[in-house]
């Protein structure tokens, strides 16, 4: 008798210990080894703004249930605890030049065309049309499930002369999955989209335009794309970050949570249109970028999103949600025009962002307020921002929060037209502030700043002839200087 119940509780911990691994360990044949530090692990507290990016079901969540296998094995590329399968209508698995090819998925959670491959292929003048809906979540944002057109495995995809239409949610139009399971900072396998004279229609809630993740890279040339779900930017970054490089093209996003361009990458646009009519211009999270050259970029935020309590047109922020690592973030616009049609032209919290200006013509219609550092939804950081403006005309109201810090340099000569406030409002009715923070002032000798109300300002450098009072007084350190 005691042999026997010896002999099953040996045979209960054998299959005790199987649903372990099978439940906690990558597959066989996975990564090995420790993710690099920092780059996984427990995400920071916090929640992401609904929409942009975070929520469960991505590494560290569960998978959609019955989504179990993979394309290649039981997981994403890179991917260590989220396991779904891959399907397309049709899959390209090696070296291709394919031209004037239909293709088309009416199923949840395929997609219409998939692209894994190591080798080069070429699309030429393909239709690419996506319907059926997902409950993939980030498995959608993150790796690409559902997405109309999937490119994966160290590909360099060249895409011209394309029609692509998704109309479900979760189905974003042309995904670059780099393949690095989502780790912030880690390097790609060198997947890279290159596409070209396209256009690029999605209707859907999480179907972003042109969506880059896992390290991936997309080059895109004069593209028209045009989105209208929430949480669909029509420039769209999440997880694990990567490279995006626009030249030319009109972007156009029409729904909530839905900027023209979301930042969780690097991103560079030059010569392009961008527009958002209903959600943020732009948004960057955390130790990111976007850079616009040239660009005309135009927004009109007239309903909040999630956390937010602003409306405004350059959202910079840091969720803590773990979709992007904390750091500096940056914002940097030479040329080309900037309109904000409703709320605050800058708006910064709960991160450390530099925004540069060169010869940007900037149109604030929404209110005096040019930028807002203060607190908003999210916590677990500063509020810091640094405004460079160069060979830039700048008018309107600082707002610094009584917790928060900003400074603004003004070189090349630069003139700004203004004050500075602590009394902050959110958009929703609340006091954020009554007394301003620490705002630090230098102006060169080419630069001028001319006062439009008395202002309270911690330091100043430079020299205080360049100071227009125009009837108004200037305090620095609490010191009348004018």
């Amino acid at each position: 008798m005691k042999k026997m119940l010896a002999l099953l509780i040996a045979l209960m911990m054998i299959v005790s210990t199987t649903a372990v691994f099978a439940e906690g360990n990558p597959p066989s044949g996975g990564p090995g080894g420790n993710p690099p530090s920092g780059e996984m692990g427990t995400p920071p507290d916090g929640t992401p703004p609904d929409g942009f990016g975070g929520g469960s079901g991505g590494p560290g969540g569960t998978p959609p249930d019955g989504q179990g296998g993979g394309f290649g094995g039981s997981t994403p590329p890179g991917g260590q605890s989220s396991s779904f399968e891959y399907i397309g209508a049709a899959e390209i698995t090696a070296a291709a030049d394919i031209s004037g090819e239909a293709y088309a998925s009416e199923t949840v959670d395929e997609s219409a065309l998939i692209v894994n491959t190591a080798d080069a292929v070429s699309l030429t003048d393909i239709t690419v049309t996506k319907t059926g809906d997902s409950n993939g979540g980030d498995n959608c944002n993150f790796y690409g499930l559902n997405a109309a057109l999937l490119v994966m495995g160290g590909s360099t995809t060249t895409i011209s002369g394309a029609v692509i239409e998704s109309s479900a949610s979760g189905a974003n139009g042309v995904f670059s999955y780099g393949g690095n399971g989502g780790r912030n900072g880690a390097a790609g396998d060198g997947t890279t989209v290159y596409i070209s004279d396209s256009t690029i229609v999605t209707t859907g809630d999480g179907s972003g335009g042109i969506m880059t993740t896992g390290g991936g890279v997309t080059y895109a040339s004069n593209l028209t794309v045009e989105t209208s779900g929430r949480s669909s930017a029509a420039i769209r970054t999440d997880r694990g970050g990567g490279t995006v490089v626009v030249d030319g093209g009109a972007y156009t996003s029409n729904g909530l949570g839905s900027p023209a361009i979301y930042s969780t990458a690097d991103i560079t646009v030059s010569s392009a249109t961008l527009v958002s009519n209903l959600s943020e211009g732009v948004c960057i999270e955390g130790k990111n970028s976007i850079t616009l050259i040239d660009c005309d970029l135009t927004a009109n935020n007239t309903s909040m999103n999630g956390n937010a309590t602003f409306l405004d047109t350059i959202m910079i922020y840091q969720s803590m949600s773990g979709d992007a690592d904390s750091g500096e973030s940056y914002f940097t616009m030479t040329g080309g025009s900037l309109t904000s049609k409703s709320g605050h032209m800058f708006h910064v919290t709960n991160t450390n962002a530099v925004i540069t200006l060169t010869g940007v013509e900037l149109v604030n219609e929404g209110s005096d307020v040019l930028i807002s550092v203060c607190d908003d939804g999210w916590s677990g950081a500063s509020n810091i921002a640094t405004l460079n403006a160069s060979n830039q005309e700048l008018t309107g109201t600082l707002l610094v929060g009584s917790d928060s810090t900003l400074t603004l340099n003004l070189t090349e000569g630069s003139t700004f037209a203004g004050t500075v406030s602590g009394e902050i409002t959110s958009a929703k009715g609340a006091v954020v502030s009554t007394e301003v923070g620490t705002v630090n002032v230098t102006l060169d000798e080419t630069s001028t700043w001319t006062l439009t109300a008395d202002t309270y300002i911690t330091s100043f450098e430079g020299s205080l002839e360049n100071v227009i009072g125009n009837g108004y007084a200037l305090y620095v350190n609490g010191e009348q200087m004018l």
